[in-house]
């Protein structure tokens, strides 16, 4: 068992070591980052970070080993979006069909409002996306979760479900096989909350070896105690009990640490966290940076917590 546990520490040194110097694997203020993976490329979407009237863009990175990131500035701006003004928030993207979507959030909005999610579409990963509704997906305060923060996640029976929520709640709907919309679920309701304990906002699901793993932000995004929680089930709508933090602060290297995604690197079948931390010494509430580290899950199932690497 010690020679186990001392060849698993090695393999997570070794994994720590190699991305240490990758991180911020990006120059500027960037938040709120979705990762994925097409093909051999990695693709990495984020919040541009600045004040809400300058967040009216959205930049790409795409890189072939985590190490060196190619930028592809403004795949969808508000030109694109009529109906967007300001603050575009978190991406969460996916290919579907020969197609690339991108979801994301807009306007900061409240209720009576125009904004919420949107979604665009593009033939490329790195754009120009187009809105493809002309409108939001999602502009209406159900169950007091505001409509920002999507993850758009594909089940094992190719139904699509979006998982969004800010201000403490948390929503899942079905999407049309479109995305043109939502539909009724087997009751017929078109909103279930589910809301963990501590909930805040940023919300991913992962599906693994037979379980739902479901995980969030908690803690206000401008302070240092920003963080990432997860609970496991059986169904992609809970229960979700919150388990353990994922990740979190660490004094040494930087505070605010949450709003991730996950990549899986299915040929290797290695997992990346994806994630925004604010940078020791800086106080300013948009000055964060995106970093992606290594995440491990031990013999049961359960995630490892985070070591944040510089």
């Amino acid at each position: 068992m010690k020679r186990v546990f001392a060849s698993f520490t090695l393999l997570m040194t070794m994994s720590v070591a190699a991305l240490a110097q990758d991180n911020p694997i990006i120059q500027g203020w960037y938040a709120d980052p979705e990762g994925t993976k097409y093909g051999d490329t990695y693709w990495v979407f984020p919040t541009y970070s600045d004040a809400y009237n300058k967040q009216v863009f959205f930049d790409a990175f795409s890189s072939k080993d985590l190490k060196h990131w190619e930028k592809h500035h403004d795949v969808l701006d508000t030109a694109a979006v009529k109906w967007a003004k300001r603050a575009m928030w978190a991406p969460a993207v996916l290919q579907k069909d020969g197609k690339y979507y991108f979801f994301f959030g807009a306007n900061d909005v409240h209720q009576g409002e125009v904004g919420g999610i949107g979604v665009a579409v593009a033939d490329k990963p790195e754009g120009p996306y187009k809105d493809l509704l002309g409108k939001p997906l999602i502009s209406d305060i159900v169950n007091g979760a505001q409509p920002i923060d999507q993850f758009v996640f594909k089940d094992k029976d190719g139904s699509y479900y979006m998982y969004y929520g800010g201000w403490g709640h948390c929503n899942v709907v079905k999407l049309k096989n479109d995305f043109t919309g939502i539909e009724p679920f087997a009751d017929g309701t078109l909103y279930k909350e589910i809301t963990p304990k501590g909930y805040v906002e940023g919300p991913y699901m992962l599906y693994r070896n037979g379980y739902y793993y479901f995980m969030w932000s908690e803690g206000g995004w401008t302070g240092p105690d920003y963080k990432v929680a997860y609970a496991m089930s059986k169904s992609p709508f809970g229960p979700f009990k919150r388990l353990a933090t994922v990740l979190q602060q660490d004094p040494a290297i930087a505070t605010g640490a949450g709003h991730h995604s996950v990549i899986h690197s299915v040929s290797d079948d290695k997992y990346y966290i994806v994630y925004h931390r604010r940078p020791l010494g800086e106080t300013g509430a948009n000055h964060r940076v995106v970093c992606i580290d290594q995440l491990f899950f031990d013999k049961d199932g359960h995630i490892l917590p985070v070591k944040m690497t510089k």
